[in-house]
C-alpha cells in the first residue's frame, strides 16, 4: 500500500497557475500508475489526469487537456499537477490517487479555489 499527501492548493484569481504535489510514502512508487481527480461543488468525482509508471504516457480529460500537465518524480516519490490558465469551474477538491491494477489508494484530497 501506499499513503499520499497533496500540497499546493489555494485560492488563485482565473487565468492564473497552481502546482500541485503529492508525495507518496509506504510502497514503491514507481509501481503505481498515478491520477489526478477532482470534486467540485455538488459535483461527482471527476477525472483530470493519469501518468503511467515510467512517466512515458499520460492522459488528460478534455476539460482540462492544454492547459493542464501531469508529471512525476519517482526519484523524489512525487506526482505533480501543472495548472495552468484556471477557470472558475476549476474551482474543486483535487485527489491524486496510486493505482496498480484494480486497487487504488487515494490521498486526503486539497483544495482548489478559482476566483473570478
Amino acid at each position: 500500500q501506499v499513503m499520499l499527501v497533496e500540497s499546493g492548493g489555494g485560492v488563485v484569481q482565473t487565468g492564473g497557475s497552481l502546482r500541485l504535489s503529492c508525495a507518496a510514502s509506504g510502497s514503491a512508487f514507481s509501481m503505481y500508475d498515478m491520477e489526478w481527480f477532482r470534486q467540485a461543488p455538488g459535483k461527482d468525482y471527476e477525472f483530470a489526469a493519469r501518468i503511467s509508471t515510467s512517466g512515458e504516457s499520460t492522459s488528460y480529460a478534455s476539460s482540462v487537456k492544454g492547459r493542464f500537465i501531469i508529471s512525476r518524480d519517482n526519484a523524489k516519490n512525487t506526482v505533480y499537477l501543472q495548472m495552468n490558465s484556471l477557470k472558475p469551474e476549476d474551482t474543486a477538491d483535487y485527489y491524486c490517487v496510486a493505482r496498480r491494477g484494480g486497487n487504488g489508494y487515494w490521498g486526503q484530497g486539497i483544495q482548489v479555489t478559482v476566483s473570478s
